[in-house]
């Protein structure tokens, strides 16, 4: 990878290469998860800090079944280990239920795939009845058996009381002097015990990152998968190549999202929402009809229904928009919740704030919330009238149906339909000589 950072760190659609493995562990319900970690384990141990896992060390890498023998002792001898590489990340939850249901405790399975380019992986070696008899390491291979198209995948399923037996009977007598968890189907033929094969229907789901090259290829698959999940679902996306999907989406049929959307985290969107060219929505919840214009950033919000937001507009995280709500173009808002039918149209900032129904936010309005210290709200009731350029300083409440004059600067509280106007006096000087510029020669 070329990168300070470890191999398994590296992120698909929002998540790590180990995150999504670790997330198709818990999709099949999995009992516990062991970890094995070994080059940069410190690293990866900080990322696993607070995950439900068991964090095994393996301080000589010496190949897949020692690394496999070090969790061994923390293993139920009653349960089945299912053996996953945090560097194969698409693995389906439906493609390993298939595998466990191979496995009982007189047999284990392996995952298999037929691949267009088995370069560098190891083959899967049938009988002339097709019954798998052995996987063959690529760099062991004949040139007979590097024509093989089945590769092995690395993944299998295990009884782990065959386990105790099998893995210290697994010897490093090859050409890296590793042992190597592929012997598993061998000694599970002599002890007369059933090997199964399933095989993935994906290629994609058996590829591994070994480069960056395979991490944009798998992006890139990944991308397309949800992107098609959802057009079948009935959403439309003007360009699936050009729409990222970086976390759980769950949008609804009749949405329409244009070009160069990214949808990050956590996304509810419901029906006939139309989300424009360029924005970026992160772990937030778009209410029915809601139009959302080009170059919007919306991140840890609820929007209402049938609001209008943008373009150029940024809402921030803990803001919650009521109903047919309007934020418009250059209008930043943070921690606050913004009545039905209120509009922030034109260059403003509302924070830490809680707006009522039916509020006209004048442009450029900003609210004043931070002393450089500590945080202040400001509350404003329905039906008030915010002029343009006001300034409301935090703490500050302005009551229902009051009127802000355009240019102010609120200090203090204003009352229910009251007026309010803070600016200076105007003063027009009669005479008054602009300076004139000196002009000056230019020699030729």
């Amino acid at each position: 990878m070329f990168s300070a950072k470890p191999k398994v760190l590296h992120e698909i659609a929002g998540r790590s290469l180990l995150q999504h493995t670790l997330d198709t562990a818990a999709a099949i319900n999995a009992s516990t998860t062991h970890i094995v970690i070994g080059h940069e384990a410190e690293l990866i141990r900080q990322a696993l800090t607070g995950k439900p896992v068991e964090i095994v060390l393996q301080e000589q890498q010496l190949g897949t079944a020692h690394a496999v023998h070090q969790a061994l002792e923390q293993l139920d001898k009653t349960a089945i280990a299912l053996v996953l590489y945090a560097d194969v990340p698409l693995i389906k939850p439906e493609t390993l239920q298939r595998l466990l249901q191979c496995v009982d405790t007189n047999s284990m399975a392996v995952l298999t795939c037929v691949v267009t380019n088995p370069l560098g992986l190891g083959r899967i070696l049938r009988d002339n009845d097709q019954n798998i008899c052995a996987i063959i390491e690529d760099k062991e291979t004949t040139a007979e058996q590097k024509q093989i198209k089945e590769i092995n995948t690395g993944v299998m399923a295990i009884p782990v009381a065959r386990l105790y037996d099998w893995l210290p009977r697994i010897s490093a007598n090859n050409s890296q002097s590793e042992y190597y968890l592929t012997d598993l189907v061998s000694l599970a033929l002599a002890d007369s015990c059933k090997v199964s094969t399933v095989q993935c229907k994906d290629e994609f789901e058996a590829s591994g990152v070994n480069n960056r090259v395979q991490l944009a290829e798998l992006e890139r698959h990944y991308q397309k998968n949800e992107a098609t999940r959802l057009m079948l679902a009935g959403v439309t996306l003007r360009d699936p190549m050009r729409v990222d999907f970086r976390g759980h989406a769950n949008i609804s049929a009749d949405v329409d999202i244009d070009i160069n959307v990214i949808l990050e985290g956590e996304i509810t969107i419901a029906r006939n929402v139309y989300i424009g060219p360029n924005c970026l929505l992160k772990n937030c919840v778009i209410g029915e009809g809601t139009i959302i214009a080009a170059n919007s950033v919306i991140e840890d919000a609820v929007i209402g229904k049938k609001c209008n937001i943008g373009p150029f507009a940024r809402i921030r995280p803990g803001t919650a928009l009521e109903d047919a709500v309007k934020v418009g173009n250059f209008v930043e808002i943070k921690n606050a919740t913004i009545g039905k039918h209120s509009k922030v149209n034109h260059l403003s900032y509302v924070g830490d704030s809680t707006l009522g129904d039916y509020v006209n936010v004048g442009a450029g309005t900003i609210t004043c919330n931070y002393d450089g210290v500590n945080k202040f709200k400001t509350v404003i009731g329905d039906n008030v009238f915010i002029g343009s350029n006001t300034a409301l300083v935090a703490p500050v409440t302005i009551a229902a149906g009051a009127t802000i004059g355009a240019g102010s600067v609120i200090t203090k509280n204003v009352d229910k339909d009251q007026l309010a106007v803070a600016r200076g006096r105007q003063t027009n000087m009669n005479g008054w000589q602009r300076p004139q510029k000196t002009i000056k020669s230019h020699k030729e």
